[in-house]
């Protein structure tokens, strides 16, 4: 069930990605966005495993479901927020054409390697902006959705056993 989070997060964070190009009438280059799409499902999935990760060793530790949640969105955001805030701020000179010319000590406004790069850049910065609010709140909403269900299934077999002729409840 947690992969099935995580993966569901990747593909939300797609809509940002897909969303950015539209806004900024980017065209949607097939090698740079795939790479770009690639960066981003990087990004969002190891963000997803360790804020999962961590909740499930509070929860080893103790804590109550909700509360293990709190704690670990809590103690992952300053992480989550940097990686997404250093990796925007890196890549906006891409989007922006900026380029600094070091043998003739200039600032350039267009390159043409900006140019290429363009769309990728797109692609990362808008999804991250959607991937972080996702890794901060969808993700731990469908933790605690997906792990309470898993109870009240277990509950609702247990009941069901117990009206079925012959079968005992402590029976799997």
């Amino acid at each position: 069930a947690q992969p099935f989070i995580i993966m569901t997060a990747v593909i939300l964070s797609l809509g940002g990605a897909f969303l950015g190009l539209t806004v900024l009438n980017s065209p949607f280059g097939i090698i740079m966005t795939g790479v770009g799409v690639i960066s981003l499902a990087g990004v969002v999935v190891n963000n997803g495993i360790v804020l999962i990760d961590y909740i499930n060793k509070l929860r080893q530790r103790g804590y109550e479901l909700r509360e293990a949640v709190a704690a670990g969105g809590a103690t992952r955001l300053r992480p989550v927020l940097l990686t997404a805030v250093t990796t925007i701020l890196g890549l906006l000179p891409m989007v922006t054409g900026v380029s600094f010319d070091f043998h003739n000590l200039t600032i350039s406004w267009v390159s043409e390697s900006s140019q290429w790069w363009r769309s990728m850049a797109i692609v990362v910065i808008f999804g991250l902006l959607v991937a972080t609010f996702l890794t901060l709140v969808v993700v731990p909403v469908l933790y605690v959705f997906i792990e309470e269900g898993k109870g009240r299934l277990a509950a609702f077999r247990s009941k069901a056993r117990s009206y079925i002729p012959g079968s005992s409840v402590a029976e799997d």
